[in-house]
């Protein structure tokens, strides 16, 4: 088997995990904080999610040492797709046509992309790291994303604009330093375990693994600023579109991964991109308010015993924090409109 298809299988399946995940979270949540009973986080449900999300991180992390960033970073629609089919399937939602219309556009451009994305790129060892970062065309880069990120914070903090684009501009600066360490980390760990070359003991490694976590921590905080001032339907596309180009961007210009890529194969993935936006768009959009008794009936069944509580979601019931921009895609997915 290609070694890409390996971090395509383990991406999709961390993916599935994440998606899970925060959908058991969110109904242990629910359930406990609505009926007055201990908080959620005393449930066992509830730690089983928190072990699926820490599985399916993880899965994330190591797709990074098998397959370019270009390819893994737009795989996180499948965490939409799958959040979209549990909301009907298992909460009860309305199926609408344009779930239907964006999980056939999102399944379509993961193809594309999937197809035509670059299938190989270099061996992430230290040495080839820091040829990177000292290169004129990543020091270029990584001034412009300075300065920009300068800017847009004098707008924020000073000029205080809560604007949903100025935020989610924001996170994507963030998550392209966070693809890059990520990458970087995942991709000398995997060499190591290969037993081409000993990776941990060049201080670049440890240099980047500080730079992930910091990156990842802001990353988190800017998302959870942004979440309890706009809606989550909102959140969710615009943040998936803007961390995929990011990522995609980044590896480009650090890892050169569409090096030596036909023009046709480059035109063929930004059309698999599109479709991917879009049906993210289409999926993420105004979803109904979830009729949480009727998740308690299906999902007992106890004889004699009726659910009669109307329980809907809190509306900040996203407040769950991951390493990855996709955890906004799980959580929008599944909150209530105000």
């Amino acid at each position: 088997m290609e070694v890409y298809i390996v971090g395509i299988c383990i991406a999709v399946c961390g993916n599935f995990l994440i998606s899970i995940s925060l959908n058991i979270q969110k109904y242990t949540h629910v359930r406990q904080s609505q009926r007055g009973m201990k908080p959620y986080y005393t449930s066992r449900l509830w730690w089983c999610g928190i072990l699926l999300m820490g599985l399916g991180e993880l899965g994330n992390f190591a797709a990074y040492g098998f397959a370019p960033a270009s390819l893994i970073a737009p795989l996180g629609c499948v965490s939409v797709i799958v959040s979209a089919v549990i909301s009907v399937v298992f909460l009860k939602e309305t199926l609408r046509a344009s779930d239907i219309l964006g999980g056939a556009l999102a399944l379509t451009g993961t193809y594309f992309l999937v197809t035509f994305a670059p299938h190989s790129s270099p061996h992430v060892t230290a040495n080839m790291v820091e040829r990177s970062l000292v290169s004129w065309t990543f020091l270029i880069y990584f001034m412009f994303e300075l300065i920009l990120f300068t800017i847009l914070m004098y707008f924020y903090k000073c000029r205080n604009m809560k604007h949903i684009v100025i935020m989610m501009i924001l996170v994507a600066l963030l998550a392209s330093v966070t693809v890059i360490s990520v990458k970087a980390v995942s991709g000398m760990i995997t060499e190591t375990i290969r037993g081409s070359h000993l990776q941990l003991t060049y201080p670049i490694f440890y240099i980047m693994f500080i730079i992930m976590v910091t990156s990842c921590a802001f990353q988190i905080k800017f998302l959870n600023q942004a979440m309890k001032m706009f809606d989550a339907t909102e959140i969710v596309p615009i943040n998936y579109v803007f961390f995929t180009a990011s990522a995609i961007v980044a590896g480009i210009l650090f890892y050169e991964e569409f090096y030596g890529l036909s023009l046709i194969y480059i035109i063929m993935f930004v059309i698999g991109c599109l479709l991917a936006f879009t049906g993210v768009f289409l999926l993420a959009r105004a979803r109904p308010r979830i009729k949480m008794d009727r998740v308690f009936i299906s999902m007992r069944q106890i004889p004699g015993k009726s659910c009669t509580d109307k329980v809907q979601p809190q509306s900040d019931d996203s407040k769950y924090g991951k390493l990855a921009p996709k955890l906004t895609c799980n959580s929008g997915i599944q909150q209530d409109e105000p």
